[in-house]
Parts: structure tokens; sequence; C-alpha cells
């Protein structure tokens, strides 16, 4: 078979001379290699062996396409069943369609006992009893973890499975709920570490190996997973996006950029090949790229990216689109501080607010801009009624993203009525409740970061040390960040700690090596870098 080459090249993070090598998987492209023995004829284990790829890349839909082709081909094949099943549980997403995999599984056989019995080896009763535990009685939490440790005495039986092992690794992940329990983040590395060593193809020990190291701290750990997934698996729009994950927890702009430039037009393709309509395209991948220009400069290539969002969103209703264009539209206000332009003035007339939070704040902080304090006021209004993560809207003083936005907000006002020192104390607490938040991996869930706006406010009250340390406590949750070396920049510079300005301008001169003219700040930063005045 003739591999299927990314349409585009990932620059030197990439080696496209190792891709070239790779044997190609089956019909399709390449998606890895594994080695996932079943009891299946060789017809049904064609199929299930390529939706085992899928499904490792989290390509459900097409997972579970390969997974009822090899139920047609032998309709008792048990783990044909099991891997169908599997495509409704999202583990890192926070969703499952339990309904979906039940009924999935009864077409095998109508209850739990027959299914198992149409296992013919322990080892795949062992997959069907964890599939049943998955999707068992109980509340998902419970099932969850219910279901990691299943799969931990799967490992354990089998410890040569080496699918088994990457299984029970995205259990662990899965059963931490959406919350970055780090110790249960490094039994699940050290778990596929083991795989990645056995089989550096094998797109699931590469895959949940960068979910388990994609935070500024674990990140260069994850490096070597990140430089090689793309080119194992570039038949799998997912896993030319994963890397990023690795590259913005590192502040590398560049590398975001190009992976998922790679996943956006690969989904793109897909969605033409398959003639599947604009709520098939990679939204998730599409925001992350506009985050990518937006940190390097590239306002321009970021509208256009926003333009294309607006364009799918205006086809589809689903909420996943309405969500995506919201906080493209609100990464793009909060970057680039055009506050008063088209973006600001479309979000306003046309935003939704159906999706929480962000819309309102991004509406506070427009009127506040354009000097209108009473719709502020209103904004913030709407943002104190909502019942956000916390369960209370954001007078309650929790870490939901709902309360630290209605915090942030409520600060902007009060500075707008000249009310520094409460607003310095609230943003100290908004702060304070974004550091107690597990820490959430890509673009800012906090549009405007806590401690880059706190340092700003202090910054402008000629509190140069402490606005200092707002912006490094910044850039340690979110390195290389345009706007918060920018702050860096100035408040070592307003402490005459001109060598520390003078690295920080340089970093910030390189993140902006690409960018538009005329982009704030960006002058200041040459000539800083440069130590000109």
């Amino acid at each position: 078979m003739t591999a299927i080459a990314p349409r585009f090249a990932l620059g030197a993070v990439l080696s496209l001379a190792f891709a070239a090598a790779l044997p190609a998987q089956g019909a399709g492209g390449r998606l890895g290699r594994i080695d996932f023995a079943t009891s299946g004829t060789p017809a049904a284990q064609e199929q299930f062996v390529r939706g085992a790829l899928l499904l490792h890349s989290f390509e459900f839909d097409d997972a579970a396409e390969r997974f009822r082709e090899a139920e047609k081909r032998e309709p008792g094949f048990a783990m044909a069943y099991w891997g169908e099943a599997m495509t409704f549980n999202h583990p890192l997403w926070a969703e499952q369609d339990r309904e979906a995999a039940l009924a999935a599984l009864a077409r095998l056989a109508p209850t739990r006992q027959e299914r198992l019995a149409k296992a013919p080896t322990p080892r795949e009763k062992m997959y069907l009893e964890a599939v049943e535990t998955l999707y068992g009685e109980g509340d998902k939490p419970a099932r969850d973890r219910a279901y990691a440790e299943s799969m931990r005495r799967l490992h354990e039986a089998f410890p040569e499975d080496l699918d088994a092992a990457s299984f029970y690794a995205l259990a662990l992940l899965g059963a931490c709920e959406g919350k970055r329990d780090f110790a249960t983040y490094m039994r699940a590395a050290a778990a596929v570490e083991d795989v990645f060593a056995k089989n550096p193809e094998h797109p699931g020990a590469v895959h949940y190996l960068i979910h388990c190291y994609d935070d500024p701290i674990h990140a260069p750990l994850g490096m070597r997973a990140a430089r090689v997934y793309a080119t194992i698996a570039p038949a799998a729009t997912h896993a030319l996006h994963m890397p990023s994950h690795i590259f913005l927890a590192s502040g590398m702009w560049p590398e975001v950029a190009s992976s998922n430039e790679a996943s956006w037009q690969a989904s793109v393709d897909r969605a033409g090949r398959l003639k599947l309509s604009a709520e098939a395209h990679s939204f998730h991948a599409l925001s992350w790229l506009e985050y990518a220009y937006l940190q390097q400069g590239r306002y321009a290539d970021a509208r256009r990216s926003l333009a294309t969002m607006e364009e799918d969103a205006a086809k589809t209703s689903a909420d996943r689109a309405r969500h995506a264009l919201v906080a493209m539209r609100a990464a793009y206000l909060v970057e680039t501080g055009l506050w008063t332009g088209d973006v600001a003035r479309r979000s306003m007339a046309g935003g939704d607010r159906s999706m929480g939070g962000l819309q309102d704040f991004i509406d506070g902080v427009a009127a506040l801009e354009a000097g209108d304090r009473k719709a502020a006021e209103a904004a913030l209004a709407r943002l104190g009624a909502r019942k956000g993560e916390t369960g209370e809207g954001y007078m309650s003083g929790g870490g939901g993203n709902d309360a630290i936005l209605g915090q942030e907000l409520e600060a902007k006002i009060l500075l707008a009525r000249g009310d520094r020192d409460r607003a310095l104390a609230l943003m100290a607490k908004a702060a304070a409740a974004e550091d107690a938040m597990s820490y959430d991996f890509g673009p800012p869930e906090i549009v405007k970061p806590t401690h880059e706006l706190y340092g700003e406010m202090l910054l402008d009250a000629g509190r140069a040390a402490e606005a200092r340390r707002e912006f490094e406590a910044s850039l340690a949750r979110a390195p290389r960040r345009a706007l918060s070396l920018l702050g860096l920049a100035r408040a070592a510079a307003k402490q005459g700690d001109l060598q520390a300005a003078r690295d920080a301008f340089r970093d910030l001169s390189n993140v902006w090596s690409r960018a538009d003219p005329g982009v704030p700040g960006l002058e200041e930063a040459r000539r800083g870098a440069e130590n000109r005045s």
C-alpha cells in the first residue's frame, strides 16, 4: 500500500526521512504499528487491528467503522464488539455514551454472561470483563475507577500485551476525571514508557505519554514522543495535533502552529473525502492554531483562522462549534487588544451566552474599553447569576472559570471607578483561586491569565517588583506567553534590572520574529533586546 503523507510539513521537529521509512498500515495511510493478537479470523483481525490503531489515536468514528466491519466478517468475534464499545468512551474529554456502548455489546449477546462466553481465551474474557465494568452500574467516576482496576489486573496477568498496558495507562488518566493528579499521571507514564521502549511506533504509547507529560514541568520528558507521533501515524488527524500539547507547554510557537496547520487540514481533507459536514472539522486544532498565531504576533493569520471558524459555525448549530467560536473570539480580543474592532462588534452582536461566562466576560471588557461602564456592570451581573463549575456564581470567590472571570471583570470595573486598592485585592484572590485549580493543558481556560492581569495592574500602579513576581508566575504556568514576557521585561526595566529586561525582550523578539508590522510592543521589544533607548 502507498502511505499518505501529511499535507503540511512539520518542520525541523519531525524526521520526514524516518516517516518515509515506516511501513504502511493498510488502506488509508499509516497509523503506527501494533501486534494486538486475538482469536479472530484473518479477515476480521485485519479490520480489528486497523480499528485498534484508530482507537489509540482517538479517531473514534473511523475506529467504530473498522470494528463494525470486523463484526460483519466474523459475527461472533467478541473482541470486535469490545472495540466498538470502547469507541463510545472518551476518557480525557469527559465524554461517554453508555447507552450506545451497551447497544453495541448487546449485538454480541443479550447478557453479560453470554457475552463473556463468546470470548474463547482467558485474556479476551478479561478484556470483555473490563469493558462490561466500564459500562456497568454506578456513577461514572466509580465505574472509571473500577475499569482502571480491571485493566490493571489484565496488564499484570499478560505483561507482554502492549495494548493492555497502553489501555491501562489511559484508564488511569481517565479515572482522574479531568483533574491532573501528578502521582497518577506518573504511574500511567511508567506503564507506557515500557511500551514505548519495546515498540516506538505504538500509537497508544506515544499518544498517552504526551498526555502524561503535557504540563510545563514534565514537558521535557514528553519531547521524544512529541517528535515522533505525527511521523508514525500521519493518517490520524488527532496524531498530527497531539505533539502541540508538548510544544505549547514548552512555548514552542512555530511548532504549535505547524502541528495544528497539519491537523486542521487533515480534518478538512477527511470531511471532503467522506462528504461530511463542517461539523467534522477539527475546531480543536483550529483554536490551538489561532492561539499559536496570536503568540507569534501573526494577528492577520489569526484573524483568518477566526474567519474560518465563523464560516463553519454558521453552517452548524453544534455546541462544539459555538463554543470554539466564543473561545477563539475571546482569545483574539485578549491577545490583540483590539476591543473596538470588528471582532468585538461581531462578538457583542452575535455572542452566544449559553456557552458559559466567557461571553459575559468579553462583553464586559469590550464595554469598558468603549467607556460604557453600565453595560460592563450588566455583564458582571450576568456572570454573578451563573452557576459554574463550583456550583456558585463568581461572587462565591471560588475557583471555577466563571468565578475567576467574574473577579477579573469586577477588578477592571473597580479600576475604572478609581478604586485601585480594591481592584488589586480582588486580583490577588483571583490569582490564588487559579493557582488552586488543577493545571489544564492548552490555551488558557482563563482567557486572560490572572497573574498576567494582576501584573499589568501592579505595573500601572508603580509596583514593579510585585508585578515582576506575577509575570514570572504567569510564565511558569504558560512558558513564553507573549504578553507575560512583555510585562516581565517592562517590570524588570522599571526595577533597573537591565540584564533581566534585555533577556526578556530578546526572548519576546524571538517569539515575535514573524510578527505583523505594527504589533503593539514589537518595536519596544526589539529596542529592548538591543538595549537601545
